[in-house]
């Protein structure tokens, strides 16, 4: 059997056998064609140092500019790890240490910062213009509990209704509340209405205002 021709001559392909359509989309893998970008080291150690002279400091060396070749020797005798601390002079400045006993420490220096510079929490405590004295006590024992923690306290009388009337029961309350806290908070402000709240802010000991 012939082939079937083209009418501009020629032989026309077999139906099924058409060619693969051009690659126009991600693979199914995702890839795109472009690799992510390489991260650069927090910083060069040993061969990864660029620069043809260094400056040595510390206590296993002394102290002076050395070929960066000479440098790699003197830390590889010592067994350690030649470190450029900072890069942005000229020549840049090293040390001989162990480089991951050296990052164990920073990021332990870090996490230890970090907490301490956390910024304290506020606690917040309701009373009332009525509250009796088993609720104040439990009250007060739960704000010195905050306040050793390190968080701050903001104690409020909530007015309702007629009760906005007697708001010198409630400054007489949040006076009383401060004396029992006053050996784990001090009291950053006197009592004060914001609308329909007398409010009064307790920091811990120890922190400025």
């Amino acid at each position: 059997m012939t082939a079937p021709q083209n009418p501009g001559g020629g032989f026309s392909r077999p139906p099924g056998n058409n060619p693969r359509p051009p690659f126009s989309g991600p693979r199914r893998d995702g890839f795109r064609g472009k690799l992510p970008p390489r991260k650069e080291p927090e910083h060069r150690i040993n061969n990864l140092i660029r620069s043809p002279q260094v400056r040595l400091v510390g206590d296993n060396v002394e102290v002076g500019i050395y070929s960066i070749q000479e440098a790699i020797r003197l830390s590889q005798e010592q067994g350690l790890d030649l470190v450029e601390i900072s890069p942005n002079v000229d020549p840049p400045v090293c040390k001989i240490i162990d480089y991951n006993k050296f990052l164990y420490d920073k990021k332990k220096k870090e996490k230890e910062m970090k907490a301490k510079s956390k910024a304290s929490e506020v606690k917040e405590i309701r009373f009332t213009p009525n509250t009796d004295d088993h609720d104040f006590d439990f009250k007060a024992k739960h704000a010195i509990e905050f306040l050793k923690e390190g968080n701050k306290v903001k104690a409020y009388v909530q007015f309702k209704g007629r009760s906005i009337q007697f708001q010198d029961r409630g400054q007489l309350l949040l006076l009383k509340f401060a004396e029992r806290l006053a050996e784990a908070g001090i009291l950053e402000n006197m009592p004060k209405m914001e609308g329909r709240r007398m409010h009064a802010m307790f920091a811990p000991k120890g922190k400025k205002k």
